[in-house]
């Protein structure tokens, strides 16, 4: 659905982080019964634009749905910053700090990729107000999503895979040959679907990117360069109480493999795995996810 057709009421605002101000966006209200969701999108640095049809739970089901840019990024965008102003701290603390200003002592929790690994380390540290987390796509050891992301190009035709090995190796991902193949790789296993819906464009563009995506994660989906190079977090999993759902699809990048790594660690956690929906599987198989979200929340009101 794209922008321009929500219907729910929307109100927006800014919080005060650090000396920024995160940007944040409300959708409908609660009926009786029901909590709100918060939604962390990934990256990090790719902003909560592409995950922006998940609003349409605020008209199906009559829940509030809020979502906000994580600092650094989209319309919590900030000057230039040196690497060491970005780490896992800093989204983590921002997180507490939105829930506390939007007065969240009771809602459901929801990340998609980076924004899951994020909701896992944070309902490690303190899961005050959680009453239940759906994680989307999300690694809890990022040597299993690296080794599944380049087990998936060997799926990927000859001069494909020639082309993406040569990019990696020099660096330079601008060439036809190398663009071809990472557009092929995406339409495979990230979006899903060719061309991109309208929401994920503006979400995925330079203007909305953060430069803190080159610092966490690096120039490319199958090698990590930065910060996230070491991301395990394995053992803390295990003591997540929040009761958990896993959400993927058949095609996603976050294979079945990636997904049961943290499906097997934290206790009592559920699965739901959508038939042929890629990375951003909302993109593709909206419905799907909405309602596979909503009717694991609802048990959990």
């Amino acid at each position: 659905m794209s922008k321009e057709r929500a219907m729910a009421e929307m109100r927006s605002g800014y919080v005060d982080y650090r000396g920024f101000k995160t940007y944040y966006e409300i959708y409908g209200e609660c009926r009786s019964g029901k909590k709100p969701l918060l939604i962390l999108h990934g990256g990090p640095g790719d902003t909560h634009l592409y995950l922006l049809n998940y609003r349409d739970m605020a008209d199906l089901y009559g829940r509030q749905i809020i979502f906000y840019d994580q600092i650094g990024c989209g319309k919590s965008n900030i000057p230039h910053q040196d690497d060491d102003f970005y780490g896992y701290d800093l989204w983590i603390d921002e997180f507490y700090t939105m829930r506390d200003a939007l007065g969240l002592d009771d809602f459901h929790l929801f990340g998609n990729s980076w924004g899951g690994m994020l909701a896992m380390m944070c309902a490690c540290k303190d899961d005050a107000g959680i009453r239940s987390m759906v994680i989307n796509g999300s690694p809890v050891n990022i040597a299993t999503w690296l080794s599944e992301a380049n087990r998936l190009i060997e799926y990927m035709p000859k001069d494909m895979q020639e082309a993406i090995a040569e990019a990696e190796r020099t660096g330079d991902y601008d060439t036809p040959a190398a663009k071809a193949a990472y557009m092929e790789y995406y339409r495979r296993h990230v979006v899903g679907v060719e061309p991109w819906p309208d929401y994920v464009q503006e979400a995925f563009s330079e203007e909305n990117v953060g430069e803190c995506y080159m610092v966490m994660q690096g120039a490319s989906e199958f090698v990590v360069t930065g910060k996230m190079r070491d991301f395990d977090i394995r053992e803390d999993v295990k003591n997540i109480k929040v009761p958990t759902m896993m959400l993927s699809g058949t095609n996603d990048e976050a294979s079945p493999l990636v997904v049961k790594e943290g499906y097997d660690l934290i206790p009592n956690c559920e699965w739901t795995l959508i038939q042929g929906a890629a990375h951003v599987g909302n993109a593709t198989h909206g419905k799907e996810y909405m309602a596979a979200v909503e009717e694991f929340i609802s048990r959990h009101e």
